[in-house]
């Protein structure tokens, strides 16, 4: 149900990808709520994916950027700003890609080269987006920036490889750039750890399948849908939230401070 939580808000939305993505569902729904916003992904995840359904759906532009470029984000926070007519009032950073992971390569193992582009990728372009928008004073305030995260940030999951490192450092830079941000323009910056989630990313992961069932039966409240994640972001975007900032938001039905379940206490016990 639509509340007008986002009328007359303006916004860019990165890593829209196909209607799978946490992205997608975010346009939906902040469509939904009154905003109005640019979508933008990386030039080769475009010819990946469906976009321009999208962005007909939601009545959006589309500005190719590579995240990784500071050029390109230069031209999309300006075009941006010229587009939807004034200043930014939220930012969703859903982006994230791991070759370590794509090859299948070991923690142990990993390429150096790879990992440096995961680096880049999945939260270095956090900062240079933050930085971009700083530069070019384009969000107003009481704006908010949102960053996608997970748990394995903080807790050991073998086969999410490099990209743990790289959320990491993704929330690193929410807290940092949330600091500095919030003092010159009162902006919150955020990350919203959620809940493994079927999506193109995802399903790249080895034992994804696996481990999305085992967590359904370790969160209280069961894993936290695309679509609730999509919510969640709409309502850090709005102005009910508008002190929360330089946190690690978990979205993920009570996992992260599960220590164990009966139904996995049972799958180990006697037959």
């Amino acid at each position: 149900m639509a509340n007008n939580l986002l009328k007359g808000k303006r916004g860019i939305i990165f890593g829209a990808l196909n209607n799978q993505s946490i992205a997608w569902k975010v346009a939906q729904r902040a469509h939904e709520e009154g905003a109005t916003f640019v979508l933008t992904n990386a030039p080769i995840a475009m010819r990946m994916g469906e976009i321009n359904q999208l962005a007909e759906e939601t009545g959006s532009q589309i500005i190719p950027a590579d995240a990784t470029n500071v050029e390109e984000l230069d031209h999309l926070v300006t075009q941006s700003m010229e587009i939807l007519g004034g200043k930014i009032d939220f930012v969703l950073h859903s982006i994230g890609m791991s070759p370590n992971v794509r090859k299948k390569k070991h923690y142990t193992e990993n390429d150096y080269r790879f990992y440096s582009q995961t680096m880049d990728v999945s939260a270095t372009s956090l900062h240079k987006t933050l930085a971009t928008l700083y530069k070019h004073d384009a969000m107003n305030e009481w704006g908010s920036v949102l960053a996608l995260s997970y748990i394995a940030a903080q807790r050991i999951f073998p086969d999410y490889n490099d990209m743990a490192d790289a959320k990491s450092l993704l929330e690193s830079i929410a807290r940092s750039f949330g600091y500095h941000y919030g003092i010159k323009n009162k902006v919150r910056v955020n990350t919203i750890s959620q809940s493994p989630t079927v999506t193109t990313a995802g399903q790249g992961i080895k034992g994804f399948n696996e481990f999305i069932n085992f967590s359904e039966q370790m969160s209280p409240l069961g894993n936290a849908s695309a679509m609730a994640c999509a919510d969640y972001c709409i309502s850090m975007f709005s102005d009910l939230t508008k002190y929360v900032t330089m946190q690690n938001l978990f979205h993920d039905g009570g996992f992260s401070n599960t220590g164990v379940t009966q139904p996995v206490i049972e799958r180990f016990g006697d037959e």
